[in-house]
């Protein structure tokens, strides 16, 4: 096994990745040009607050008046998206009071650490960092549970996670406080997939199911999805997390890197360095 590399060492030197990173594009990519790498940056979606406010809004005062027996986060993405809501409804300070007072279950890394920027910490997290994860993390709880609240991810993950709740007599409260929307036009992305199957790419590193699904629709939607698979197939790929692997798999792409534990971007970027690293 290789030598986990510093952040100096510039293993991936010559290999050119592409980053369809959005939010956190600049982090990714700096830390991987940090050990010598090109990299090709193609955002694949974005996310944008959900259009209609007034739910989301009615969510937080409910919180607010009438705190649940357990709060759980899917995403960091989620946490900031409500307190940014709550600050410009004039009701921040209360909101953050009332996550405070609840307990709170997370699914990864990303939700704790948006919770430690406001000086909090979760009481709870899955040991997994899935829907199947969080189910399990709830049901150890031993509090009585009789109101939850919950912000969404995605329509299937997190119908699982409801279900759950009211097999077992809990209402849940949900609040949906982002979408996605594509922050790359299609010629973009035919762009890069024509890059992938002309064998001009060493790796491709996901970070979100979205940027699967989105790759894959576009391919399908242009007649190029024998052209992406082949791309593919002669490229490397890196996924963040079980979560996404499971959908590169579940859509025939083979995964070659993945961090064992602490599903971010440094360890995305050692699993890199691991596998295409250039050592003497």
């Amino acid at each position: 096994m290789s030598t986990p590399s510093s952040e100096n060492d510039r293993v991936l030197a010559g290999k050119l990745i592409a980053v369809p990173e959005t939010r956190q594009l600049d982090v990714l990519a700096g830390l991987l040009e940090r050990r010598g790498a090109d990299v090709l940056r193609c955002p694949l979606v974005g996310i944008v607050d959900t259009p209609d406010a007034t739910p989301v809004v009615a969510w937080i005062e409910r919180l607010i008046a009438q705190p649940t027996d357990l709060l759980v986060f899917y995403t960091g993405e989620g946490i900031e998206r409500l307190l940014g809501f709550a600050r410009r409804t004039g009701i921040e300070t209360p909101f953050v009071a009332a996550l405070k007072r609840i307990p709170k279950l997370t699914r990864g890394p990303k939700p704790k650490r948006a919770l430690r920027e406001i000086g909090l910490a979760a009481e709870y997290s899955a040991a997994e960092p899935t829907t199947d994860g969080l189910v399990a993390a709830a049901r150890a709880i031993p509090l009585p549970l009789r109101r939850v609240a919950i912000q969404l991810y995605s329509e299937s993950q997190d119908r699982k996670l409801r279900d759950d709740f009211a097999q077992r007599g809990i209402e849940a409260d949900c609040v949906a406080p982002y979408v996605y929307a594509s922050a790359a036009d299609d010629e973009r992305v035919v762009k890069l997939i024509g890059t992938l199957a002309d064998g001009g790419i060493t790796a491709i590193a996901f970070t979100s199911k979205a940027q699967v699904a989105r790759l894959l629709d576009v391919a399908h939607e242009h007649g190029l999805t024998a052209k992406l698979r082949a791309g593919l197939e002669r490229t490397r790929v890196a996924a963040i997390g079980p979560v996404v692997n499971a959908d590169l798999e579940a859509a025939g792409i083979r995964v070659d890197a993945m961090p064992a534990e602490s599903y971010s971007m440094k360890p995305l970027v050692t699993s890199l360095c691991e596998l295409l690293g250039n050592r003497s």
